[in-house]
């Protein structure tokens, strides 16, 4: 079993959400925990007072939401009624035993799960703290329930199991549900795995995915009033289906909440970095004259995803590493200037001809020649050839000398050297 604990600012929010699964065929509300009615004779509306009345007795706690999501192996075949024993018995080893919550079984993956909703405010008012829950109690309460209910150990189960899957852009066709609900099950894997610090590190890994964070043009008004939508993208990385507003999503990842991200994901990455310099180090040692392509695909077998970023004219001008092991992205820059773009093409003896050169390197007849340096350049020159280039060098400089020389050149003195003229006074 793997628990998965997340808190928020909106109770409204959390339980709308397993409200609409449950709209959509996709979720059940199989039981409920403190509550005076069972969930069968209660309203959406009765749902959510019990829990805003508890909220209500603590106004000073602003992250009242208390999500949680149990997930078993796809092997084990699960009654509702053991779901709830499960659900019953997790809660009270936790510390929300008396908290008023929901259970809800969800049926939109590949194993069988269920979703806990809750608050963290007793009936006392006091808060019951949230800071490493997971550790302090979740942990021991999982240990505890899979030993007692003969369950999968997490740690036996494989993790691809759990592991998202990329989002088909056929999904587009059955409309604009079908879209944000595939939009949102990988926003709700990625947002807190990994760092990113801007939103092209973010769209890097998002991109795999089928999926792009979008501000539109920098002329747009969505752009200069910091909106953002996300799209689905078809196999060419072309933008599919209509665009879904970023504030609604259950999780609100708009451009400012995103902000708050990148700022803290900053630091959080800085210890992480020196790893993927060692990896990249290693692979780069010994390899030179090696395509850019074969360097990639290592890195992928490694668990470090690349994307590299191409002009118009298909020269690429940046580097974008996605390391899963760590859940950290990071540009080249970032690592430091032997891993932008450019060095590292370099290192692996890769030579690019750059924009303004393009013509001096091509010959009448013939494709691009490879650049030399001035020494081999000099050496390559026949006698002729020697000759006919100091006479049009002597020409040039003629010629420039005549068309820069000056109409008139007046005698010029500096100023400290020049005799100042005494005031003549007025008479009076």
């Amino acid at each position: 079993m793997v628990a998965v604990i997340k808190t928020g600012h909106s109770l409204h929010r959390t339980l709308n959400y397993n409200e609409n699964k449950v709209k959509e065929g996709l979720a059940r509300c199989i039981g409920q925990g403190n509550y005076p009615l069972n969930v069968d004779k209660m309203s959406f509306t009765m749902k959510l007072n019990r829990l805003l009345k508890r909220a209500e007795l603590n106004p000073n706690v602003s992250r009242n939401s208390v999500h949680i999501s149990l997930n078993f192996d796809p092997s084990e075949r699960l009654s509702d009624e053991k779901m709830k024993i499960i659900a019953d018995a997790y809660m009270e080893k936790i510390g929300f035993g008396k908290q008023p919550y929901l259970i809800y079984r969800h049926e939109d993956a590949g194993h069988p799960h269920l979703h806990l909703v809750t608050t963290n405010i007793e009936a006392n008012g006091n808060r019951i703290g949230l800071h490493h829950l997971g550790i302090r109690k979740s942990e021991p309460a999982r240990k505890a329930i899979e030993e007692a209910f003969g369950l999968i150990k997490a740690e036996h189960q494989k993790r691809s199991l759990y592991q998202i899957k990329p989002v088909s852009p056929q999904k587009v066709q059955y409309g604009k549900s079908a879209t944000k609900r595939a939009i949102q099950n990988v926003l709700e894997n990625i947002l807190d795995q990994y760092k990113y610090t801007s939103l092209l590190q973010l769209n890097a890994i998002l991109r795999q995915y089928n999926i792009k964070a979008d501000r539109g043009n920098e002329t747009s008004r969505m752009y200069r009033n910091n909106g953002l939508v996300y799209r689905v993208l078809d196999a060419q990385g072309d933008p599919i289906g209509v665009p879904i507003k970023a504030s609604l999503f259950y999780n609100k990842p708009t451009l400012k909440s995103l902000e708050k991200k990148f700022a803290a994901n900053k630091q959080k990455k800085t210890r992480d970095k020196l790893r993927l310099k060692n990896t990249i180090d290693k692979l780069l040692s010994g390899k030179e004259n090696s395509s850019l392509e074969e360097f990639t695909k290592t890195l992928d077998k490694q668990g470090i995803h690349t994307v590299l970023r191409q002009n118009e004219e298909g020269n690429i001008y940046g580097m974008t590493y996605v390391d899963h092991r760590t859940g950290c992205i990071f540009n080249g820059s970032e690592l430091g200037k032997p891993y932008s773009a450019k060095a590292i093409q370099e290192r692996l003896g890769l030579r690019e001809v750059s924009g303004p050169n393009l013509h001096s390197a091509r010959k009448p007849g013939l494709g691009l020649q490879p650049q030399h340096t001035a020494a081999e350049t000099k050496d390559t020159f026949t006698d002729s050839e020697q000759s006919t280039s100091k006479e049009f060098e002597k020409h040039t400089e003629t010629l420039l000398d005549h068309l820069l020389q000056p109409e008139q050149v007046p005698d010029y003195l500096p100023y400290h050297l020049k005799k100042h003229r005494k005031k003549k006074k007025r008479k009076k």
